[in-house]
């Protein structure tokens, strides 16, 4: 929801005062977060993948499970660092519950189609609905 001309004024004065007061705390509020962000991602990612490999190396020595542990921290760790952090604004960040697709293909077939067991038809067409039972 975007600020109003009286709020956005407000803010702009804020931020002049601030300025004005103490310019060193606002330059550094003014940095590039997004380079340092995805810096830190980079830094947490390499991280992680060192401790896998080192837990890698562990479970050559010691029991497989170490080693596997090892392996999905390295794959997670990696996965971290190249992948972009959502935006607060895009699409994919602001999916409620209510717009996510209910159900999928699984959850259509398993509604359209009755069990056999209970005596009743499988329903071969899209209706939701439960087959009637057999008499």
């Amino acid at each position: 929801m975007p600020l109003s001309d009286h709020e956005q004024k407000m803010l702009d004065q804020m931020e002049q005062q601030l300025a004005a007061e103490d310019p060193k705390f606002a330059s550094q509020m003014q940095g590039s977060g997004l380079a340092s962000l995805q810096r830190r991602r980079w830094v947490v990612g390499a991280v992680g993948a060192l401790a896998g490999l080192g837990l890698v190396l562990v479970g050559i020595s010691t029991t497989m499970w170490v080693g596997a542990i090892g392996f999905a921290l390295m794959v997670a760790s990696v996965a971290f660092a190249v992948t972009p952090r959502a935006r607060p604004g895009s699409a994919s960040s602001s999916r409620t519950a209510t717009s996510r697709p209910r159900g999928g293909p699984s959850a259509r077939a398993r509604s359209s189609t009755a069990s056999t067991s209970a005596g009743s038809v499988a329903r071969t067409s899209g209706d939701p609905r439960p087959a009637p039972p057999v008499r």
